[in-house]
């Protein structure tokens, strides 16, 4: 039997449309993920370009900017910056020859090399062929040119050998011999010179033992690699309390900052070495101590400052906060630069808005400028901050609150990110208007732990985190002297020999920026300097 068909209605068509349309809805949506996960990605290879191409100032260039012309209107409402004060000047009417290219002033013969008193200087008398001529009679001397060229030795170790007399008393036939000076490391053949050079040379120009090593073999001297860690580790154990006692000197200041960096230290398994972390500590005496740690989590914060009252400056890291709400005393602030590289990465995907965001951020450290060269404090410094930089927050933040409200702003967008970091971290980036020694951000604090991402290029690894532990230890005091402007050489050199018969209970004054005032104008010197000198 067969059955008729008859035409197609349109409720039968009904269904078919309908499938229809949830495909292309569904297609849409994944053609939507799809382009926010292209948009994503094109902005992972944009950090990389940066990284590996890009600029690492974050100064920001205010030239051809396009979209300058809106950021002279967003900020016409806001306090500027006063004007700088120019110094009464008068005119004065004179010639010069020209300046020579790169030379420096006071360099004696205008070679651009200048040096100062410490510095020893051979003399080449050269003799004029003239005067030893047969016509010499009709020369005469009437003054001397002197010029300099800079020289180098092929390393600078010396030998020190030391002669003692060895008598014998008649009355008794005893002999007696003439002690040798104290060292510093007892039995060892290495003066407290070649220590504080060798330390310097690893942590300060960051050249690793085996490169000294090979170098000492150049010289034609022969010491074992091991013999120069065993140095090492004994001169880092006589510094070690002098590290401890500025940790606690820092920790009572008001004011810290605090970051983390990673360090691989210590072997995991064979071709593997154990991830770990150092955490600066900066304190409001320009001090700064490198706490070790195997993790990155909060346990280590708590362990270093517990039950600290004062303000702690640090970044966005989720641990800080997390520290912050275990400890309800602590003033928790957070830095404006971090806030700030959110929006630059997102510069490619927004450039307008983020523009306008620098702008903001941008007037902001203008203000931060002034306070530095007008070199306000106090009372004076928190009134400035309430008139200018105030207003200046509160519209960034106002401005953020509007451009969340964009409907076509989605959230894989880079700006999305930006604006909720900042957002989430509102009254920590205004901790610093309300205490006039808070700073806005954790630049000092970045700059002086740099000395360990440089250290990495060069030695990679700590064998052992004991070693990784003695990092910290010698970079906290040596980035501490540069701080103070104190002479790490001379610096070590004292302290080395001090440290064992200085009084335990005042190790504190063997710490860089009390030792400059103790002790800098008179340092104990090696034998090699004393010899030196006695010439």
């Amino acid at each position: 039997m067969t059955m008729e068909t008859g035409p197609v209605t349109r409720d039968q068509a009904t269904p078919d449309a309908h499938n229809l349309q949830g495909v292309l809805t569904e297609m849409r949506s994944v053609m939507d993920e799809k382009d926010a996960r292209i948009q994503a990605l094109e902005h992972q290879l944009n950090w990389f370009k940066r990284q590996l191409f890009g600029e690492k100032s974050e100064k920001r260039d205010m030239t051809d900017n396009p979209h300058q012309h809106t950021i002279a209107d967003l900020l016409k409402d806001l306090p500027e910056t006063p004007a700088r004060q120019e110094p009464d000047t008068e005119t004065i009417t004179y010639q010069r020859g020209k300046a020579k290219k790169n030379a420096l002033d006071g360099s004696p013969d205008d070679s651009g090399l200048r040096f100062d008193d410490g510095v020893p200087v051979e003399e080449i008398v050269l003799s004029a062929p003239e005067l030893d001529g047969p016509d010499a009679d009709n020369y005469t001397i009437i003054s001397y040119k002197v010029t300099y060229r800079l020289a180098e030795r092929p390393g600078s170790q010396v030998v020190l050998k030391y002669t003692r007399p060895v008598l014998k008393k008649k009355s008794s036939q005893q002999l007696i011999t003439t002690p040798a000076p104290a060292n510093v490391l007892d039995r060892s053949v290495a003066d407290v010179s070649f220590l504080a050079g060798m330390l310097l040379n690893k942590f300060l120009y960051h050249l690793p033992l085996y490169r000294q090593h090979q170098r000492l073999e150049h010289n034609g001297i022969k010491v074992a690699r091991s013999t120069l860690t065993n140095l090492t580790r004994r001169s880092l154990d006589l510094l070690t309390p002098i590290y401890q006692a500025q940790l606690r000197q820092l920790l009572q200041s008001r004011v810290l900052a605090m970051d983390e960096t990673p360090i691989k230290a210590g072997r995991k398994k064979k071709g593997k070495m154990n991830l770990a972390y150092f955490w600066p500590i900066y304190g409001e005496q320009d001090e700064i101590c490198f706490t070790f740690s195997r993790s990155r989590g909060m346990q280590h914060i708590l362990d270093q400052l517990g039950d600290f009252t004062g303000t702690l400056v640090t970044d966005g890291y989720g641990a800080y906060e997390k520290f912050s709400k275990h400890n309800q005393r602590l003033t928790h602030a957070q830095c404006w630069v971090h806030c700030r590289r959110g929006f630059e990465e997102a510069k490619e995907a927004e450039p307008e808005a983020v523009a306008e965001a620098l702008a903001y951020i941008g007037r902001l450290y203008e203000h931060e400028a002034y306070l530095r060269e007008q070199k306000l404090t106090g009372r004076d410094k928190l009134d400035y901050r309430a008139r200018n930089s105030l207003p200046v927050v509160e519209a960034f933040f106002g401005w953020c609150h509007a451009q969340r409200q964009r409907i076509d702003l989605v959230k894989s967008n880079p700006l999305s990110r930006a604006l909720a970091y900042a957002m989430k971290r509102e009254q920590a980036l205004k901790v610093f208007l309300h205490d006039p020694d808070v700073p806005p951000d954790t630049n000092h604090l970045e700059r002086s732990l740099r000395v360990i991402p440089m250290g990495r290029r060069n030695w990679l690894f700590c064998w052992t985190e004991i070693g990784a532990e003695q990092v910290g230890i010698i970079q906290s005091l040596l980035v501490t002297c540069r701080l103070h402007g104190v002479n790490p050489y001379e610096y070590l050199v004292d302290v080395l020999q001090r440290v064992s018969a200085h009084p335990a209970s005042r190790v504190e004054e063997l710490t860089p920026r009390l030792w400059k005032a103790r002790f800098a104008d008179n340092p104990l010197r090696s034998d090699l300097e004393a010899l030196t000198h006695g010439r």
